[in-house]
Parts: C-alpha cells; sequence; structure tokens
C-alpha cells in the first residue's frame, strides 16, 4: 500500500491515511502525460495518492509554501543546502501558477495531498487549498526537485526501482546530520532510500548524478547507522521498502528536509506537499533549472564512480573518472622500481585510491613508522618511512584532521625532537601527538583504540603504518636479510589486529617489501615471490596494502591523492552530504591552505637532512648519507617527487 506519510512514529501524522492503487491503475496512470496528470489530480481522482511510478521523463518537485516574510532566508538556506533543495522556481508573493514549470497549473488545486502547519505543527491535511486563498496572496512557494524525477531514468537503465515494484512509497528518514542554518531555518537532513543491486551501483549513480534538479548523485551508500537511522523497517515519511538479496541501501538527499525545517522554525502558517503527493511539472527530467543562467552539460570526467570501502560497516565512496584517473597515474609512478626488488609480484592495483578515500573519511588518524634495519647501530633505523610518515601527517593537518604517531619507547625521544625539527623548519605545519604502546594484557590495544575500551567508541577511525617492520608467522620480525630484530620494536602490530575487530576503524599498511607492517594482506603473494619471503612476510594484515619501490613514495602518494579528492566536486558533495558552501567557493578558499600540505622537493631534501643530523642511515646501504634505500635523493626521490606533484597539479 502507498502511504504519503507514515503515522506511526510520529504524533505529527497519527491523522494521515491514505488508500493505495492497483498495478493496472498504476500501469493506466504511468502513460499520461504531467498536463493530463494534473487535471486527475484537481478532479480529485481517487486513484492517485502518491506520484511514484508517474510522470516517467519529467522533473517532479516537492513544495513548501511560506509566509512572503521568510522567503529570503529559506531561499538562503537552500543555497547551502543544495542536495536537498535544489530550487526548481520561487513565486512571487501571491502567485499562484509557475509557468516556468508547468503550463495553466495552480498551487491549490494540483496537488493530490496538502500538509497545513501553523507554528510548526501539523493541522491537517487536505486536499486543495482553496479555503486558503486569502492567506496565499502573502505567501511564496517553493519549488524543489524530487528523486521521483530520475526514477524513469533508472527504470531506462534496468535499474529494479524496488517501491515502485512493490507499489509503495519511497522510505524516507530523518538523519542525524545538520543542514547549514540560514536566518531562522535549521534542521537535520532527510534521506530517501532505495535498495539497489550492488553490481549496478555505477549505473545508479551516474544517472542519478546526471539529474542534479533531481537531488542528483547519492549522498551515502552502505550502512545507515552512519547516517544516524537505527531501523530501515521505520521510515520517518512514507513506506518501508524491502531489501532483495544482493542489494545495497543507497541514499539520496530529500526535499522533504523542506518539512523538517518547518517543525523547527515554526512560521505562523506553511503549506507543504505531503510526501510521496508531488507536484508534476512539464520539464523534462535532462532538463536544467530554468531560473538558471547556465545550461552547459555536466563534465563527463566529473562522473562518480563508487567504491566499497568496508563490508563492517558497509561503506562505500564516490570519486570522479578524473580523480581516478590521476591517483592511477599516481600508483603507477611510485610502483616504479628502481633498486628492482621486484615488488610489481605483490602489487594490488587500487591500494592507494582505497586508502586515500577512507583517509578522506576520516577524522583522527595514527601513523606508525620504524624499521630498525641496523641494529648495530645507535640509532637502528632507517631514513624509508620517516619521511613519508610526517608527509602524511603534514597533509592531514592541513585537511584539518587529528594526528597522532605511535613509537616505540626506545626511540621516543628522537622521533619527538625530529618533529620539533621538522615543525621549526617548516616541513612540518603543526607539532603531532606522540605516544607509545606497551602490550600489558589482552585487552591493551583495545583500549588504547577505545575510550573506555568501547568499540563504540574509537580514539582513531585510521591506522596508518609505513615502513615499519611487521611481525611474521613465528612471531619475529624481520630484515630483508632475514635477521630477527624483534627487540627492538614494541608489538604495535597489536594494535592493527585489534582494529580488524573495531567497525569502525580502517587500517593502511605501505611497504617495500612484504616485510612490512600490513602487507600480510599479500603475505601469500610475499611468500611465493619475494626474496626469503616465507621467512620475512609480516603476517598481519591492513584493509589496504599500498606497494611501491620505496615506502615513502606511498606516504608522498597518499598526500597527493589525498589533495585530488579534496579538489574532486564528487567527492566533496558526498563527503559533506551535498550540504554546504559551493565546491567552487570551498576550493578558493582551501586551496592554498591543501596546496601548502603536498610534499615538495624542498621539504623532502629539508626532512631527509634532518635525519642526517640524528644519525639515522639508509635502509639498503647504511650510509650516513642524503640516500633512501641506496637511492641518492637527487635525483631518484626528487624527480620523482616532481612527476607525482606535475600528476596532481595537470588539468
Amino acid at each position: 500500500m502507498l502511504s504519503p506519510l507514515r503515522p506511526a512514529r510520529s504524533a505529527f501524522y497519527s491523522t494521515i491515511k491514505c488508500t493505495g492503487f492497483s498495478m493496472e491503475q498504476c500501469n493506466s496512470l504511468s502513460s499520461l502525460s504531467p498536463f493530463e496528470l494534473r487535471k486527475l489530480i484537481r478532479a480529485a481522482d481517487p486513484r492517485i495518492k502518491t506520484t511514484t511510478g508517474l510522470a516517467y521523463g519529467f522533473q517532479q518537485a516537492n513544495v513548501l509554501v511560506l509566509p512572503s516574510a521568510l522567503s529570503k532566508d529559506f531561499e538562503e538556506f537552500c543555497g547551502k543546502n543544495t542536495a536537498p533543495l535544489p530550487l526548481l522556481y520561487v513565486s512571487k508573493s501571491g502567485e499562484m501558477s509557475c509557468t516556468p514549470l508547468a503550463q495553466h497549473a495552480d498551487i491549490r488545486t494540483d496537488i493530490s495531498q496538502y500538509c497545513v502547519y501553523e507554528k510548526g505543527k501539523l493541522l491537517k491535511t487536505v486536499s486543495n487549498l482553496n479555503d486558503y486563498t486569502s492567506p496565499l496572496k502573502d505567501m511564496v512557494c517553493f519549488y524543489l526537485g524530487c528523486s521521483f524525477g530520475f526514477e524513469g531514468k533508472l527504470k531506462e537503465a534496468g535499474v529494479p526501482v524496488r517501491n515502485v515494484e512493490q507499489k509503495k512509497n519511497v522510505s524516507m528518514y530523518r538523519t542525524s546530520v545538520p543542514c547549514v542554518p540560514a536566518g531562522v531555518f535549521q534542521c537535520l537532513l532527510v534521506v530517501t532510500m532505495r535498495p539497489v543491486p550492488a553490481q549496478m551501483l555505477d549505473i545508479v549513480v551516474e544517472v542519478t548524478h546526471l539529474n542534479p534538479l533531481a537531488h542528483g548523485a547519492p549522498v551515502h551508500i552502505g550502512d545507515p547507522a552512519l547516517l544516524g537511522i537505527q531501523d530501515l523497517s521505520r521510515p520517518e515519511y512514507g513506506d518501508a521498502v524491502e531489501q532483495q538479496p544482493g542489494d545495497v541501501p543507497v541514499f539520496w538527499a530529500c526535499g522533504v528536509t523542506s518539512i523538517e525545517a518547518v517543525l523547527t522554525s515554526k512560521p505562523a502558517l506553511a503549506f507543504t506537499h505531503s510526501p510521496g503527493c508531488m507536484f508534476v511539472t512539464d520539464l523534462p527530467d535532462s532538463s536544467s533549472c530554468p531560473s538558471s543562467s547556465s545550461s552547459s552539460p555536466l563534465d563527463p570526467n566529473l562522473t562518480p564512480l563508487s567504491f566499497k570501502l568496508s563490508q563492517n560497516p558497509l561503506f562505500y565512496s564516490l570519486a570522479s573518472k578524473r580523480a581516478l584517473h590521476k591517483i592511477r597515474q599516481l600508483e603507477n609512478i611510485i610502483g616504479e622500481d628502481p633498486g628492482e626488488r621486484g615488488i610489481s609480484a605483490i602489487f594490488l592495483p587500487d591500494e592507494l585510491l582505497l586508502s586515500c578515500l577512507a583517509l578522506s573519511h576520516s577524522s583522527s588518524v595514527l601513523i606508525t613508522t620504524g624499521f630498525p634495519t641496523h641494529y648495530m647501530h645507535n640509532p637502528p633505523d632507517e631514513t624509508d618511512g620517516p619521511p613519508g610518515a610526517i608527509a602524511m601527517a603534514n597533509m592531514l593537518l592541513s585537511l584539518g584532521k587529528q594526528v597522532t604517531m605511535v613509537t616505540d619507547r626506545r626511540g621516543l625521544q628522537l622521533n619527538q625532537d625530529i618533529i620539533t625539527e621538522a615543525v621549526s623548519s617548516g616541513v612540518l605545519v603543526a607539532p603531532v601527538p606522540l605516544v607509545t604502546f606497551e602490550d600489558n594484557g589482552p585487552d591493551s590495544a583495545l583500549n588504547f583504540l577505545c575510550h573506555n575500551g568501547d568499540v563504540n567508541k574509537p580514539r582513531y577511525d585510521h591506522l596508518v603504518a609505513i615502513e615499519r617492520s611487521g611481525r611474521a608467522a613465528d612471531g619475529n620480525y624481520y630484515n630483508m636479510r632475514g635477521v630477527n630484530i624483534k627487540h627492538l620494536l614494541d608489538p604495535i602490530d597489536n594494535l592493527f589486529i585489534a582494529a580488524k575487530d573495531i567497525p569502525g576503524i580502517r587500517t593502511t599498511g605501505i611497504g617495500d617489501g612484504g616485510n612490512e607492517l600490513g602487507m600480510g594482506k599479500l603475505r601469500e603473494r610475499v611468500k611465493n615471490y619475494m626474496p626469503k619471503g616465507e621467512l620475512i612476510a609480516c603476517d598481519v594484515p591492513a584493509d589496504y596494502a599500498i606497494t611501491c619501490g620505496v615506502s615513502n613514495w606511498g606516504g608522498y602518494a597518499v598526500c597527493c591523492g589525498l589533495f585530488l579528492l579534496q579538489s574532486c566536486p564528487s567527492h566533496q558533495r558526498y563527503l559533506k552530504k551535498g550540504l554546504g558552501l559551493k565546491h567552487k567557493q570551498c576550493k578558493e578558499n582551501g586551496l592554498n591552505q591543501w596546496s601548502s600540505g603536498l610534499p615538495s622537493v624542498e621539504k623532502e631534501e629539508t626532512f631527509l637532512s634532518t635525519l642526517m643530523h640524528f644519525g639515522v642511515r639508509s635502509g639498503k646501504t647504511g650510509n650516513l648519507a642524503m640516500e633512501v634505500d641506496g637511492l641518492t635523493f637527487h635525483p631518484t626521490h626528487s624527480d620523482l617527487i616532481t612527476r607525482l606533484l606535475q600528476v596532481t597539479h595537470s588539468t
């Protein structure tokens, strides 16, 4: 049964009743033009309760009617929250028609069910607003895009539209995500949910991206709890739509957000459509906004694609084809192997991309490095790892994220001195807290990672290990020569092992030999293809395993990948749920700050000099020189950094 509003969860809607219609009736109605449908609605045709499945090929509109005095505030509110509130048309005060959207329309009669609000309370639902003609003369009508406008294109693409299949209204949920306030208006975002077969996600993302007037691409794909939705079977509005095996819940911003704005702002009088009972326009579903000065087509390079980042919780992210292409270029560059280690044999594609996407969604990152391969020297550490770790810390700080570093107790003072010098020399934008980890019992790692050991309250949402010695299957730690260096290492691996059972934490490992923390994801390849692989292979996996010719290069590539995602409108829209400043404004305000977070030849040369000053040696040769893994900074490392930056800044 199709229900405009679901009455069970809110007293506001307890008076609303609904009646469905048969599939035969739906089929006959679906062939009608928008004009014909509006005529039937105006005549109170009992077959039409909601407009889902109707007027395929045309935009539909959410409608909100407010006192004229509030119109500027709400128009600003729409401008700051474009995904849920895409403006199709704003009427003049007292204007009952909307000629740019529909010929011969009358907002008083052309919606099948209206909601009447007084001071934020639902007073009643009515089939027309004729009795309110007098107050409407001093009110403004907002027509906002609706996701029903893309359902026709989904059907054409062969995507099952489950709510239509099940003869139900679409499911609508109030999230815990706050919209950006404007004037008297502030509220939580409302979303629609449509179950989509996992293999069709990219089709769905592209089809809906191409219709920004119907809310555009999804704002979330995966676990509803990440939006603050606890039970999909209990939507605030509409009907619960059943998922089929293999379906993934996909969420779009919803124009019913405007009703939430009415509930919180409490205007003296307001009218809205009843959710699911939309105003059917004459605008084709591929058209641009009639009030827009630009009708240029969307850049196909900005079309987003979906990427699965985790299973528990189920979570996908989006990035544009352009960003994907560039990050894959970065991955190819860092996969070069001038040291001839044979690293290509253990390479997994797109691990850089997945790690960067997950880091982009993170808020608090824990980084570790340290491979004491020179056990005969003091300090025993090498120059591969710390530069990449500091570069990533700097980029993450520039993006406004919290960063902490964890190190071995034996190297605490050395690493603190190195961080202090990095800040002093301008390599690092701000000091990074440095901590150590001790294994004092079975819950040590859990208590370290989570507040009070509560898996629902993690301190960090991403752990990154770069050129960090990793535990082998026998419990020891080996350098590439097969020498056991366990006595020089604290069990930081335990943090990565514990993180596997904490749903809110993702992990990344970066390495160049297979014996680094996180490379357990590739252990079979390492055992089969790397020298001494059976002995040295790390047994502790990370969610994402980035392999590269030199581990530092992986750190630099992560920085560049994060910059590209920060500059990607498709990703930023998804990251921000379509809320906030327009991307162009964000880019203008933040470009210099993000650029300062990138590595540079000058910064990396300065930092390598700092490591030499503290007695840190090249990994392969043991030389106290301007080299990493036996490769001199100039030209090998400096040229590679330059090439990474060229890809990052190319148009």
